[in-house]
């Protein structure tokens, strides 16, 4: 499946990967990087609406969808050098990036280690890896089993998963969503298939996010390293139902940021696009505070 009106491209990675890339429109560019279980297609609504203003730029992920899938190189820091590689390889020097998810992760990692490239940053549901960790705790931390299940050792998980994957996999796509008919039965069928098809991959992107993400993380925190751009977060109020403030969280790695609650479920991109281009499009008018 492809969004409506976009060109694809495979296009090289940071380290001899190739991702496929949906680009769409013109103008200042747009990156959006999706979360799991899905693929670069969370975005057709929000990017066939953003492309009337904007070039937009929707790649799938590394071991997601149909770019390419390596035993390693997970790390958040190396999926974000891949961003930048395709930017540039259609002519872009700087961009803005809006993750979700997984996607999301990549893109604070992007702004991160790329300031000079990243104009803004917007955030869908999630929080910085450090703190996500930190704020999973006692009988609370069930929401996120998954985050452990994926975390062990190489082998457990992939065997797991393998045995049911569209249970396992069709879970979150279920219990996430506030609006079932978001995520219609063909594109609930490609996610499902890409994400069968990807199992080992995407455990190795999580368990990243157990092991060298963290790593990273600590090390900027402890360097006091900042989010130098205009930053839009939108998420669920994990924070009153967990018992953490996810504004002070994330102000403490983006000085400048705007942060808003939404009623949506996990996929608002796709529950409520117009509520994503909106704080997109007032996003990319703000000048750095």
């Amino acid at each position: 499946m492809k969004i409506n009106g976009f060109e694809y491209h495979q296009l090289p990675g940071a380290d001899g990967v190739t991702l496929n890339v949906a680009v769409g429109g013109s103008g200042t560019p747009v990156v959006l990087l999706h979360g799991f279980p899905q693929t670069h297609l969370m975005w057709r609504h929000v990017a066939t609406k953003l492309a009337t203003e904007h070039t937009v730029i929707c790649p799938d992920l590394r071991g997601y969808g149909a770019s390419d899938k390596p035993a390693d190189g997970y790390a958040k820091r190396t999926m974000a050098a891949d961003i930048v590689a395709i930017a540039q390889a259609l002519g872009h020097s700087t961009f803005a990036v809006a993750g979700h998810d997984r996607g999301a992760l990549v893109a604070f990692r992007v702004a991160l280690d790329h300031p000079e490239v990243v104009t803004h940053l917007l955030s869908l549901d999630v929080l910085p890896t450090l703190d996500m960790w930190d704020v999973l705790h006692g009988t609370t931390a069930a929401v996120g089993f998954h985050l452990f299940l994926m975390a062990q050792p190489p082998g457990l998980a992939e065997t797991l998963i393998a045995g049911a994957p569209d249970t396992f996999f069709g879970h979150f796509l279920d219990i996430w969503t506030k609006d079932p008919t978001a995520i219609p039965a063909d594109i609930r069928t490609a996610y499902l298939d890409a994400s069968r098809a990807a199992i080992p991959s995407i455990v190795a992107d999580y368990r990243a996010s157990a092991t060298i993400d963290v790593t990273h993380d600590t090390e900027d925190l402890a360097a006091g390293n900042k989010l130098r751009m205009p930053v839009t977060v939108i998420q669920q109020d994990w924070g009153s139902a967990l018992g953490f403030d996810a504004a002070a969280l994330w102000g403490a790695w983006a000085p400048d940021l705007v942060h808003q609650t939404t009623t949506a479920g996990h996929f608002l991109a796709e529950e409520r696009p117009e509520e994503v281009v909106t704080a997109l499009k007032d996003l990319l008018n703000r000048q750095l505070a």
